[in-house]
């Protein structure tokens, strides 16, 4: 039975969600502009429910979080890519560094810009920064969620060849089947990952100490990543580093070191990150 199902065959499927043309002016959306639009406007939906319990930022904080967050994400994406994934390309053509709409973003790289941003913007509306990183991250699988779809959806990203009976052949990578690890990253980082985290914010005390569920969320964002990592071909520019390591799972291992420190070794770190 299986086997007349997989491994599933996809179709060309088009990167753009659809396309507007009005008197000569074209404008394409893409699924992943659509991925990081559901993902900000639900962390901004989901932060406006917090700060009605609980009443740690300002109508003036709230207004002005969608531009510090859009930006700290969009640049650091960008900038990881450039720095982490090309930078000799970057190099011999500077100019392109600069041209997002033609792809390239790294997680890893828009989560350093989130927490920069977010670090300047708590101390900009004197808000514990702490505080509101237990907050974004319980939102933030959803956005991973739905960048993963896109990332399936636009064929990129995707897994080493398999065996199983569940590959999936790519029409842009070979006749052979292929994890499809953009899936599985959606499941883990995306849905249980959500699970995860709010059940300890529901059904816990984790939260009463500052800077432990965002703690969780590295932890377990890491081990995801490293795990799915195991499955998904490495960037052709790069391929294994150090004994078939990824340059993912290198990214990924400090992220998991830093979210320990905030479980296990931190009380609230009010000197240096609290503002209340």
């Amino acid at each position: 039975m299986l086997d007349s199902i997989f491994p599933i065959q996809l179709p060309n499927l088009s990167p753009s969600a659809f396309a507007i043309g009005l008197q000569g002016f074209n404008l394409e959306i893409r699924w992943y502009s659509l991925a990081y639009i559901f993902g900000i406007l639900a962390t901004l939906f989901y932060l406006k429910f917090c700060n009605k319990k609980e009443n740690f930022m300002s109508q003036k904080a709230y207004d002005d979080w969608l531009t510090w967050a859009v930006l700290s994400i969009i640049l650091g994406g960008r900038l990881g890519y450039v720095f982490f994934y090309n930078a000799s390309y970057f190099l011999e053509n500077p100019l392109e560094a600069f041209a997002i709409w033609q792809g390239g973003m790294s997680f890893h790289g828009g989560l350093l810009g989130a927490i920069l941003g977010m670090y300047l913007f708590a101390r900009f509306h004197k808000i514990n920064f702490l505080h509101l990183t237990d907050i974004l991250v319980i939102a933030a699988p959803i956005g991973l969620f739905f960048g993963r779809l896109a990332n399936f959806v636009n064929m990129e990203l995707y897994g080493r060849i398999t065996n199983s009976n569940y590959g999936v052949i790519f029409p842009n990578a070979g006749a052979f089947p292929r994890h499809p690890s953009q899936l599985y990253e959606a499941f883990l980082e995306g849905i249980l990952l959500f699970i995860i985290l709010i059940s300890l914010k529901k059904f816990t005390k984790i939260s009463q100490v500052k800077g432990r569920i965002s703690g969780v969320f590295l932890i377990f964002y890491g081990c995801f990543r490293m795990f799915v990592e195991i499955f998904r071909q490495p960037d052709e520019q790069i391929g294994f580093l150090f004994n078939y390591l990824t340059l993912g799972q290198i990214l990924s291992l400090p992220l998991v070191l830093f979210g320990v420190y905030l479980v296990f070794f931190q009380k609230n770190l009010k000197k240096n990150l609290a503002k209340k």
